[in-house]
C-alpha cells in the first residue's frame, strides 16, 4: 500500500482524558486515539470520525497524520469498537517510517472453484508477513481452481507481493479440498424409512404373505 492523498488525516492534539471526555468527542464526530512507538512518548489525538471510519475498514491501514503542521506516518494497530453498536471508541496508532519493514497479518482471499462435487474449506483467514510499512498489501490470494479431493494449500504455496517475506510457518494449512459428507438428516430419514417398511411388513396379513 502506498500512502495516497486519501490517507492524509488532520489530527488534533488533546490534553483531556477519561470516559466522559471521550464520549463528548464521539458525540462531536471525532475518535480518540493514541500514537506510540519508536521510543517516543505517547501522543493523544482526536481524529475526524467519518473519514477515519472509512479508512480503517481496510486491514493494516496506514494514515498520514498532520498534527500542528507536522507530518507523522502511522499504522493502525488496534480499533476498539462498542460490541453492540459497532461504534469506534478508540484507535491505537503505531509510528512507522518510510522504508521500514514491519510485521503484519494480511487477509487471505480464496479464488476459483474446486473440482465438481468438492468443497474448499479455508483453515486460515490471514498470514503473517514482513513488508515495508508503506507497501502493505490489502490481501494475498490463493486459487483453488480445479483442485481435486485431498488437495491442500499451505502458507508456502502463497505467491507473495514483491518485497514481502513470509513469517508464518510455511506448513500452515490455508485451504483443504474435500468431498462433503452426506447430511446427517438424510441418513436419519433413510433409517426411519427402512424401519417403517420393516414395521409394515410385520403387520401385513398372513393371507397377503401367502399370495
Amino acid at each position: 500500500m502506498s500512502t495516497e492523498t486519501d490517507t492524509k488525516v488532520v489530527a488534533e492534539l488533546r490534553e483531556q482524558f477519561g470516559k466522559g471526555f471521550a464520549r463528548r468527542l464521539r458525540a462531536a464526530g471525532k475518535i480518540p486515539a493514541v500514537i506510540y512507538g519508536h521510543g517516543t512518548a505517547p501522543v493523544h489525538v482526536a481524529l475526524p470520525g467519518h473519514q477515519v471510519f472509512l479508512l480503517v475498514r481496510r486491514a493494516n491501514a496506514v494514515l498520514e497524520l498532520e498534527i500542528n503542521g507536522e507530518q507523522q506516518l502511522t499504522l493502525v494497530k488496534d480499533v476498539q469498537k462498542d460490541p453492540v453498536h459497532q461504534i469506534i471508541e478508540h484507535i491505537d496508532l503505531l509510528v512507522v517510517k518510510k522504508g521500514e519493514k514491519i510485521q503484519v497479518d494480511v487477509p487471505v482471499v480464496v479464488t476459483g472453484e474446486s473440482f465438481a462435487g468438492t468443497i474448499a474449506v479455508q483453515d486460515a483467514t490471514s498470514v503473517s508477513l514482513e513488508v515495508e510499512a508503506t507497501h502493505i498489501p490489502g490481501n494475498v490470494e490463493v486459487s483453488v481452481e480445479g483442485l481435486e479431493e485431498g488437495a491442500q494449500i499451505t502458507a508456502a504455496d502463497i505467491t507473495l507481493p514483491r518485497g514481502a517475506t513470509l513469517l508464518a510457518d510455511p506448513e500452515t494449512l490455508i485451504v483443504a479440498v474435500s468431498v462433503p459428507a452426506a447430511p446427517v438428516e438424510d441418513e436419519a430419514e433413510a433409517t426411519e424409512g427402512d424401519e417403517a417398511a420393516d414395521a409394515a411388513a410385520e403387520d401385513a396379513p398372513a393371507e397377503d404373505a401367502a399370495e
